[in-house]
């Protein structure tokens, strides 16, 4: 991978309704403000894209590390929870939890499992690209 790579997207609004988000070559994502903002709560906000790109980061992290390292997986879920929260006097993430859920063959060497999952979180960089600390609780499970 080349460095440095740049990404665009753009947001389009009228004083009332929906954001339209929009990224070349995808389909537009309808966006609003979190009912805690005065939303309507129905749509993706901000608050919700960000906490999910930290999950998907996470996830996408652990499967490029887990192919490189030719170690096999059958599942990852994985959950992440922001903390909004005031500092001094602005409002911002204070922390990201990342819960993971890695289902694994029986008889998987567990603790490479766990050093794989702790790489992920210290690779993914969309966590490394924010203010707040990221705190990884991962989960290994035989099936």
């Amino acid at each position: 991978m080349e460095l440095p790579q740049n990404y665009s997207a753009g947001a389009n609004a009228k004083p009332l309704g929906n954001v339209t988000l929009s990224v070349t070559g995808l389909p537009s994502l309808e966006s609003a403000a979190p009912k805690e903002f005065g939303g309507p709560g129905d749509r993706w906000s901000p608050e919700d894209l960000l906490v999910a790109a930290v999950a998907d980061c996470f996830v996408l992290s652990f499967r490029a590390i887990a192919a490189a390292s030719k170690f096999e997986w059958l599942d990852l879920n994985c959950q992440a929870t922001g903390k909004l929260d005031k500092v001094d006097r602005a409002i911002q993430f204070t922390e990201l939890d990342i819960a993971a859920i890695l289902t694994v063959a029986a008889g998987t060497d567990e603790s490479r499992a766990q050093r794989l999952l702790e790489k992920a979180e210290q690779a993914c960089f969309i966590t490394n690209s924010l203010k707040s600390t990221a705190h990884l609780h991962a989960k290994i499970v035989m099936a």
